[in-house]
């Protein structure tokens, strides 16, 4: 086995994500100088570890209407049709549909939904390692990464600058600060 699929720690099991010590997270280009971050506030997510870790999946979901990006008009927006639809749309989708080991990286490739629109799309997945919490809990944390173009995904509202470019960026990076707990049988 390489060293990706003999993880020191590795269990085999059902894993449940604990939102309090994770985050959904994404930025994208502003005004083509700086950067704007966001999070949705409510998500889940499960992980089914196989004996192979390359055999693991994994189905998540955000709920569109937590979006936050500390301004709450710019939040308003993003909920309405101009964007993500949240009414029409609530949620945003992604499940799992391989695993992979390429040049000592750890790959998890998937379906992602948003705004009714599925595409592939790979994340660059990071092991934290592996720990009991205080409360005996066994842990697993993570990062993973991913960055698609928005517009394959229907969010194509933007606005013509008056110095040149646009509003909004094409690309938008997904990061994913995850801890997992194991279920106990």
């Amino acid at each position: 086995m390489s060293g990706i699929t003999n993880i020191p720690g590795y269990k085999a099991g059902t894993w449940t994500i604990d939102p309090t010590h994770s985050e959904v997270g994404f930025s994208i280009r502003h005004i083509m100088i700086s950067k704007v971050k966001g999070t949705f506030d409510s998500f889940e997510a499960t992980f089914v570890t196989g004996e192979n870790p390359l055999d693991s999946t994994v189905s998540a979901s955000a709920t569109v209407a937590s979006i936050n990006t500390n301004e709450a008009n710019r939040d308003g927006h993003l909920r309405t049709g101009d964007f993500f639809d949240a009414e029409t749309y609530p949620t945003i989708n992604f499940v799992s549909t391989g695993v992979r080991e390429e040049k000592g990286d750890f790959l998890v490739d998937g379906d992602l939904t948003i705004k009714g629109v599925t595409k592939p799309v790979t994340f660059d997945f990071e092991f934290g390692g592996f720990a009991v919490d205080p409360y005996g809990n066994y842990k697993a944390g993570a990062t993973a990464k991913a960055q698609v173009e928005r517009e394959d995904f229907g969010l194509t509202y933007n606005a013509a600058l008056e110095t040149g470019g646009f509003l909004l960026g094409d690309k938008v990076t997904i990061t994913l600060e995850l801890q997992a707990v194991l279920k106990q049988d």
